[in-house]
């Protein structure tokens, strides 16, 4: 795999147009980028520049190259400001607490966009349920919360900054994946399933949507994390119910099934969280706020 660097300086003569002026922009010099180029197209196994008197023209496979590069460059910025964020900073200006469905599907885009408006800010984020991140907004230890329960914990306001629905997902092996007609939600309720801890978001949305059926039943297994739920899923374990952000891959994949649900509602709003009778202020207003632009942004 080619290093980041290259494919950066890559995309940089794409937009640019010279692999000279790509350079500059790097801080590197020319010779020294011309041999990254060299080494990348040593790795690719074919040409990616094409160069001429006026500068530098990407080929056919080359244009291929940047644009499966971008969004992995944009990932990498996603992780880089997620590790960022999680690394203890005593002096951070922002303290986050988000649950797990927001801490790794929304919250690091959003801390790439606040790091380029505001470079200055530094962010500590720790990962919890929404019933703990509740607990330490409202003791003071964090700036902004971020929830994912049927409704703002009690003693937060709150902001809805996306939505979700829960899926119903098994294995491919599982009978319910050969099921012709829809899933009723008395059969899930009596049905055990894989599920997440008592606390989180998840578990409290399930728990309200089978109230009328009892509730669900006792969990076949508890575990405490996202991924920790699709891998028992995916091995066979049994049935959970997870965020459809979680599981597209694994759906368009094969490697989970979705099972429909006929007389259940489990749509969910992501919730931006601070202490009521107060508003954010600094680096947490600015979050908040671009958070809130994003959700506009989504609404169906």
């Amino acid at each position: 795999m080619p290093d980041l660097s290259s494919l950066e300086l890559l995309l940089a003569v794409a937009r640019l147009g010279s692999l000279g002026r790509a350079a500059r922009e790097a801080g590197i010099s020319q010779p020294a980028a011309s041999a990254r180029m060299h080494t990348l197209e040593r790795l690719a196994g074919f040409p990616l520049l094409e160069r001429t008197p006026r500068g530098s023209v990407l080929t056919p496979a080359g244009v291929l190259v940047t644009d499966w590069a971008r969004p992995l460059l944009e990932a990498a910025d996603e992780l880089d400001a997620g590790l960022t964020a999680l690394r203890e900073d005593h002096d951070s200006r922002l303290r986050v607490e988000a649950s797990l469905t927001v801490a790794e599907y929304l919250l690091p885009r959003w801390l790439v966009t606040l790091r380029d408006a505001r470079p200055g800010v530094s962010v500590s984020l720790r990962v919890a349920n929404s019933t703990d991140v509740a607990a330490r907004l409202l003791a003071g230890e964090a700036d902004l919360g971020f929830t994912e329960g049927s409704r703002a914990p009690r003693g937060l306001d709150s902001a809805v900054v996306a939505r979700d629905r829960l899926t119903v997902v098994v294995a491919p092996g599982h009978p319910w994946s050969r099921r012709r007609s829809p899933l009723t939600a008395a059969e899930l309720a009596a049905a055990p399933l894989v599920q997440r801890e008592q606390g989180s978001g998840t578990r409290e949305v399930l728990s309200a949507a089978l109230a009328a059926h009892g509730g669900p039943a006792a969990p076949l297994l508890e575990l405490a994390s996202t991924t920790a739920l699709k891998a028992a899923a995916v091995s066979g374990a049994g049935p959970a119910v997870l965020s459809s952000l979680a599981v597209a891959d694994d759906l368009a994949s094969g490697r989970l099934v979705a099972v429909e649900v006929a007389d259940l509602t489990l749509d969910r709003a992501l919730r931006a969280v601070w202490p009521h009778g107060t508003q954010p202020t600094g680096p947490a207003r600015e979050l908040l706020t671009l958070t809130r632009a994003t959700a506009r942004r989504t609404k169906p």
